[in-house]
């Protein structure tokens, strides 16, 4: 199971339009046709696939914001979603400090053994996750939570090998009737998602209408999926940050998890971007270098 056969779902959140011009500026990319339902809007494309412009309370400017939920989509689909993204933004939508971006992979190709992996993968990198992503302190502490370290603890103890058991690890408590709004939402890998409706929630990215830095966050998000569920195994082990490597570091990252060559350059100047030092050269390797010259 490579990346591009992945089925993922995106919400991206705006502020600066309302519902109504969001769902017409989606028309203008996909066809189809416009619907309302009380304060919701949605469009069914050619295809029949359904896009939702719901509001969202947690946003600034309540009437003149929405989220745009996509359907289920697939990696050729990525082309069309950054159209979208700019017809958006071409109508006057924008991201601000309320906003962010929340992707869903489907959750049917994971088996306990999957997520656990996936769980531990981004664990161990979490720190340096953050910060190549920019997830803002606000967020941080209340929409993205870092993955739970009792959560882990229980992965460790209890190596679960069902779903079941999972379940029990990610709740403390087996949780027959996961509710969609479970305090354990809110975090930056969001398994309630995956025991409520069946998909594994990303909740890290900030909001933005960058159209390729979406498509380098989608790449990503697939690309740790599909690195889950090829591994045998994966550590747990925290790594610490360092900012004076992290750059260097997180492309090792990306090159692991298979974001390699000419496809992903830019997904890979997106993704860290944010960082220090040099993505060429871990620090001290730079400077004997420098100093041998």
């Amino acid at each position: 199971m490579t990346m591009k056969a992945l089925r993922f779902g995106i919400e991206i959140e705006t502020v600066g339009q309302d519902r109504k011009t969001l769902a017409e500026a989606i028309r203008s990319v996909v066809g189809g046709t416009i619907g309302q339902n009380h304060r919701n809007w949605s469009v069914t494309d050619r295809r029949g696939r359904t896009w939702q412009v719901v509001p969202d309370g947690s946003l600034s400017h309540y009437e003149n914001s929405g989220e745009i939920v996509s359907p289920v989509l697939g990696y050729d689909d990525i082309d069309e979603l950054q159209q979208i993204v700019r017809a958006m933004r071409s109508v006057g939508a924008r991201a601000d400090e309320s906003t962010g971006i929340h992707i869903h992979v489907d959750g049917s190709r994971f088996d306990a053994k999957a997520t656990t992996n996936l769980v531990k993968l981004i664990y161990k990198q979490e720190r340096l996750l953050e910060h190549a992503l920019g997830v803002s302190e606000m967020r941080l502490g209340r929409y993205c939570k870092p993955i739970d370290a009792e959560f882990i603890g229980r992965l460790e103890s209890r190596r679960p090998k069902t779903m079941q058991e999972m379940n029990a690890a990610w709740y403390g408590h087996q949780n027959h009737y996961p509710s969609r709004y479970d305090d354990t939402r809110y975090r930056g890998l969001n398994l309630n998602s995956l025991f409520f409706r069946g998909t594994i929630e990303f909740r890290y990215f900030n909001g933005t209408l960058h159209a390729g830095q979406i498509k380098a966050y989608v790449q990503l998000v697939l690309a740790l999926a599909a690195k889950a569920r090829s591994a045998k195994t994966a550590s747990s082990k925290r790594r610490a940050f360092d900012p004076a490597t992290a750059k260097y570091d997180f492309r090792v990252f990306l090159l692991g998890l298979g974001l390699i060559g000419e496809e992903f350059t830019t997904a890979r100047l997106h993704l860290t971007k944010k960082l220090a030092g040099s993505s060429a050269w871990k620090g001290e390797r730079r400077d004997r270098r420098r100093a041998a010259a």
